[in-house]
């Protein structure tokens, strides 16, 4: 072979190569823009993926409705229990306790039990160390149902979730926002726990400040759910049942 002819060879190569290369790029973009236009409804990938998230941002999540299972039980256990009224107090409190973070101000959550006064402080504490500030803003609720309902030491506990969403963004002092968005939405999931304290002596120890059921007038304690009368005087106590429960524990769920 004449050495002459070799660089021709090797260029002939080289172009051999790019034009592969080539070939396959144009193969490989043209399953992306097919998988887009299929999936996505735009052969772009990047304006896709941006439409989806644009949608997922404007959809609710869908909460575990399990309130026509428990609600039943719940009143035969509370026959007062008014299941609108504490529905409400749920959604007001989740909201409050949001506002309170973006405040910055515990003293902004409506009513709670110790626990979860103390569980607000921290998370703000927390925040302000990293000097941080959550923002939870526009906050609208879609729906709350009842996730689940248990009795356990002493305790009776309704679960609530909601379904909500928000603009929410984190901001720290010298560098603005670092996450979120002040214009995207978010769509989120809260539990929120309501407690009733049925035994006070089991209960002892775990929740040091809740409330427990005892008679107005002779001091008492009402041993069972629901109670209309106290079983030693004969007060009635129902108007008790209601005001006794008390929201113990606030969490988002992924």
């Amino acid at each position: 072979m004449s050495l002459a002819i070799l660089p021709l060879i090797i260029l002939g190569i080289f172009f051999l190569i790019v034009l592969t290369v080539s070939i396959v790029i144009n193969q490989i973009s043209r399953k992306i823009r097919g998988f887009s236009r299929q999936i996505l409804g735009t052969e772009s990938l990047s304006a896709g993926i941006e439409k989806m998230q644009q949608e997922y941002s404007v959809t609710p999540k869908s909460v575990s409705a399990m309130t026509s299972l428990y609600l039943p039980k719940i009143k035969a256990d509370f026959p007062e229990f008014q299941y609108d009224e504490m529905k409400q107090r749920a959604e007001n409190v989740l909201c409050s306790y949001l506002l309170a973070i973006d405040r910055n101000a515990p003293q902004e959550l409506r009513e709670g039990s110790a626990e979860l006064r103390q569980k607000l402080k921290m998370h703000i504490g927390m925040l302000q160390d990293k000097g941080q500030i959550e923002h939870f803003e526009k906050i609208k609720l879609h729906r709350t149902e009842i996730l689940e309902y248990r009795k356990r030491d002493g305790r009776c506990i309704i679960t609530f979730q909601s379904a909500l969403q928000y603009h929410y963004y984190l901001t720290e002092a010298a560098k603005g926002i670092i996450a979120g968005s002040t214009d995207m939405l978010t769509q989120s999931k809260f539990n929120v726990d309501v407690i009733y304290i049925q035994n006070r002596e089991k209960a002892d120890g775990k929740y040091e400040t809740s409330v427990g059921l005892n008679c107005p007038n002779c001091g008492a304690p009402i041993g069972g759910l629901g109670h209309k009368a106290c079983e030693y005087c004969g007060t009635p106590v129902i108007e008790l049942n209601i005001y006794v429960w008390s929201f113990s524990d606030i969490r988002a769920v992924r």
